[in-house]
């Protein structure tokens, strides 16, 4: 008698990410209960499955749904605003007052919907946030379906959301506690950067995430610049200053770090911290290069970010893990540098380790939730097809991306948004835009 199922998935390719380099042709996903029960050929997952919907992807790769590791979700309705300045530049003079005028409750709602459209859209089934407004990006996560960390932003001045760095932790905690038994969300510590949030502030949240055994995430090392200043300030590398204060560990999510010495590698190792890499943000706004394939080479654990859309400008993620293999190459001058494989991984279960939740997404592996990405690799870009995932990395984009699951829901089908009207969407998106514009006239 055939076991009853929820869904089966039959793929033309399978990419289970783990066990490494492996692709399996002709095979099917076995799904009950929003998690992944079995991966096995087609012809045996016929014969011991009944499933109670059955989906076949003929000319689809069937993946790890990807983790984008760093974003701002609501800056989407700035996509475009302010863009080819230095970094800055672009946040001080532009971005920070546009903040201060524009961004409320509504904003982040209507940015984090537009957001997450766009990242289901093009495969993302998890992605963790650093913004203004994290209550509403988290509302918008909990109703879309989609799977989030929402990173609380803590700086030590007046903003948007917050009075100051204290109101801002205690706000966060707050959020933090309304969504603790959660499924899909979690709320932790985000203090932005060392040059905005003092070490009072910084030692504060090393305890409270201590104690809670939950992810720091913070911007680090994303210029040249920003290192060079804090050793002018206080003599210290801004990853000395953390591990001081003791909050570089196995739990914190060094974003960009584009300016990393042997010190800071040395730092990152002993530590078990984890990379973001941000490779398009870091590229237009020119704050240099994430040495990322040195750092896994030396065992650091680096994950896949798209930042912000106002800096990158779209939330890709597919097309970020081409641009970081493509980068790696360049900055080494090694072609081998950072292959297709494991660009794949960085998107996938190296985000899920960074996050903390790789016991629970990341690869297909039974037990696993059924968080999935369906990519058609029909189309003539990516013919003659000699290597699936070569051709994921270095030909196929989000525009590719059919079907996309989170714990066996379908948030996209056959390119077309399940939980969000994508008409209304654009709708709220075009309003913001005429509204700041006619205030700039």
């Amino acid at each position: 008698m055939r076991q009853a199922i929820d869904i089966l998935i039959h793929a033309r390719w399978i990419i289970p990410v783990i066990p490494e380099q492996k692709v399996y042709e002709n095979c099917a996903l076995a799904i009950a209960d929003g998690k992944i029960a079995a991966l096995l050929p087609s012809a045996e997952a016929n014969a011991r499955y009944a499933p109670r919907e059955e989906v076949h992807l003929d000319r689809q790769a069937l993946i790890p749904g990807l983790i984008n590791t760093h974003n701002h979700a609501a800056m989407t309705l700035l996509r475009g605003f302010a863009d080819d300045r230095p970094l800055m530049e672009w946040l001080e003079e532009h971005i920070w007052p546009a903040e201060q005028q524009w961004v409320d409750q509504e904003f982040a709602t209507d940015g984090s919907r537009l957001a997450i459209a766009e990242m289901l859209r093009s495969g993302t089934t998890t992605f963790s946030d650093q913004y203004f407004f994290p209550d509403a990006t988290a509302a918008v996560a909990r109703e879309t379906g989609i799977r989030a960390q929402i990173a609380f932003p803590v700086i030590d001045f007046p903003t948007p959301w917050s009075r100051s760095g204290e109101d801002a932790v205690q706000k966060g905690l707050a959020l933090r506690d309304s969504y603790k038994a959660h499924e899909r969300i979690d709320v932790v510590f985000a203090p932005h950067a060392p040059y905005t949030v003092g070490d009072e502030t910084l030692e504060k949240i090393a305890v409270y995430a201590a104690e809670a055994q939950v992810p720091v995430q913070m911007h680090l090392h994303e210029t040249a610049g920003e290192v060079e200043r804090a050793l002018a300030e206080t003599g210290e590398r801004p990853t000395e200053r953390l591990l001081r204060l003791g909050l570089l560990g196995p739990q914190t999510l060094c974003v960009h770090m584009t300016a990393v010495n042997d010190r800071d590698m040395e730092l990152l190792q002993q530590s078990g911290a984890h990379v973001v890499h941000c490779p398009k943000s870091n590229l237009k706004l020119a704050s240099g290069f994430c040495p990322a394939a040195r750092l896994l080479d030396a065992g650091i654990n680096v994950a896949l970010g798209t930042d912000g859309a106002a800096s990158n400008n779209g939330l890709d993620l597919l097309s970020e893990a081409g641009t970081a293999a493509l980068l790696a190459k360049a900055v080494s001058g090694d072609a081998s540098a950072l292959p297709a494989h494991q660009a794949l991984a960085m998107a996938t279960i190296n985000g899920a380790r960074a996050l903390g939740i790789d016991n629970v997404t990341g690869s297909l592996e039974p037990g696993k939730s059924a968080d999935l990405t369906a990519i058609d690799l029909s189309g003539l870009e990516q013919q003659p097809l000699h290597d699936p995932v070569s051709q994921l990395i270095y030909t196929a984009s989000g525009q590719n991306v059919t079907d996309v699951w989170v714990a066996g829901k379908p948030l996209l089908k056959n390119r077309q948004l399940q939980t969000l009207n994508e008409a209304e969407v654009i709708q709220r998106a075009q309003m913001w835009r005429d509204r700041i514009a006619g205030h700039s006239q």
